[in-house]
């Protein structure tokens, strides 16, 4: 019989400190990119052992709600200048303003970012994040007064294209496996800042006059009610999905989806690999339908601002009617999950595939850029509607989540896409028509 004998340095223990801990935290959650993480991993990154880090927090539960205070404490110290600059602004510019020293300190803090799109932006609790940061005497609701009352609010629209911009920004310069790398050079920050400024800023330059003209309510019904066929092998990804939407990807087991199909264990292994292909097969099918659908509406018009509400619109009517498919969506418009090497690119080729040609580009990487930011946009405007049913919100993974899920189909009005449609073709300027 052989022994192992592990030495732990127990002056590095003893003088080990919650911030240590907390600092460790945040850069094994950024190695790990979207996906999870653990104390056993963040023990590893500091050298001592796991029951060292409970001497200081006793479950994970605390160490995270210590890293989402250090999270705000140092945003809210970054951002504080520029919001006093915002204050002191014309409206238009003071959402310029705010968006630019946000985007600035995610730019130049992946682990930051990382983090907070997992625990903090996607709790859909906005006035709790606004009262986190209200408490360090940044009131953004203040900074920009007059905004517009209609549902998605300006601050939300200007918000979600910076989370996607930087989002994008970080998987382009980092691989998910590869530990963070230094802080990005000053040309970087300003060049990914400049570009989210011109999407808050002008959106896709469309024509405000053919904007102005269009008859919503004809589109909305050209589009409404496409029928979904339930065959047999979209029965079985429903199942996946409806696992997906109430578990959650990563709490997902292949036990849960037999359960809901009707198969057993070994019946699902005739269909999928694993767990990583399962999920894989789901999102790339539901992907092409929704692009496959949204390219029929498009096919229909020569003008690129009909094009664009109908593309938006098809996807919102399946959205609609499929709400545990859009719960799982929202779990990977960030790219949080993690579905194999090859799959991510093969997505976003056939989201790509949109005809986005009618925005007047030749350049094949941003068209693709600019139809992933629509879809983003348009699950983020779903996912975020301020349900009345309150208690019946709730982030991917409760058992609740698919009833709010249903309350969006039902509550959320067209209005609200119109609102979005303008932001994303023009700009601020487009929600003061």
């Amino acid at each position: 019989m052989s022994f192992v004998i592990v030495f732990v340095n127990e002056r590095s223990v003893t003088e080990l400190t919650n911030e240590d801990i907390v600092k460790a935290a945040f850069k094994v959650w950024g190695r790990k990119f979207y996906r999870t993480t653990s104390l056993t991993g963040i023990a590893q990154e500091l050298g001592v052992s796991k029951p060292a880090l409970y001497r200081h927090f006793k479950d994970k539960d605390a160490l995270l709600d210590a890293m989402y205070t250090a999270y705000f404490d140092d945003c809210a110290g970054f951002i504080k200048d520029g919001c006093e600059q915002a204050a002191k602004a014309p409206r238009k510019e003071a959402y310029l303003i705010i968006m630019r020293t946000i985007a600035e300190y995610h730019v130049r803090n992946r682990e930051a970012f990382v983090f907070s799109l997992i625990r903090v932006y996607n709790s859909r609790d906005r006035k709790t994040v606004d009262m986190e940061f209200s408490s360090r005497g940044i009131n953004f609701g203040r900074l920009v007064q007059g905004r517009v009352a209609s549902y998605p609010p300006t601050m939300q629209l200007a918000m979600a294209t910076l989370v996607f911009c930087v989002a994008e920004f970080h998987r382009q310069n980092a691989k998910v496996d590869e530990a963070p790398t230094e802080t990005p050079t000053n040309e970087a920050v300003c060049g990914i800042i400049a570009q989210i400024e011109d999407r808050i800023k002008n959106g896709l330059s469309l024509d405000t006059g053919k904007i102005n003209a269009l008859n919503y309510e004809e589109l909305e019904r050209r589009v409404a009610g496409i029928p979904y066929e339930d065959t047999g092998d979209n029965a079985l990804l429903k199942a996946v999905a409806e696992a997906v939407a109430e578990g959650g990807p990563w709490n997902t087991s292949m036990e849960m989806v037999a359960r809901r199909s009707g198969l057993s264990k070994s019946g699902l292994y005739a269909h999928f690999k694993n767990k990583q292909d399962m999920l894989g097969q789901l999102f790339v099918t539901e992907f092409n339908r929704i692009v496959n659908l949204a390219r029929v509406q498009i096919e229909t018009s020569e003008m690129p601002e009909v094009q664009l509400y109908l593309g938006i619109m098809s996807i919102v009517d399946y959205l609609r009617s499929r709400p545990e498919i859009l719960v799982a969506i929202d779990w990977i418009k960030t790219r949080r999950l993690d579905l194999g090497k090859d799959i991510p690119g093969q997505l976003y080729r056939v989201i790509g595939s949109i005809k986005l040609k009618a925005i007047q580009s030749q350049d094949q990487h941003l068209l693709v850029g600019i139809a992933q930011w629509i879809l983003f946009m348009t699950v983020n405007t779903l996912v975020w509607w301020p349900s009345a049913k309150e208690g019946e919100k709730s982030c991917p993974g409760s058992n609740r989540t698919k009833n709010w899920a249903k309350n969006i189909a039902a509550e959320i009005p067209n209005e609200s896409f119109r609102v979005l449609f303008r932001f994303i073709a023009l700009g601020l300027e487009g929600l003061h028509l």
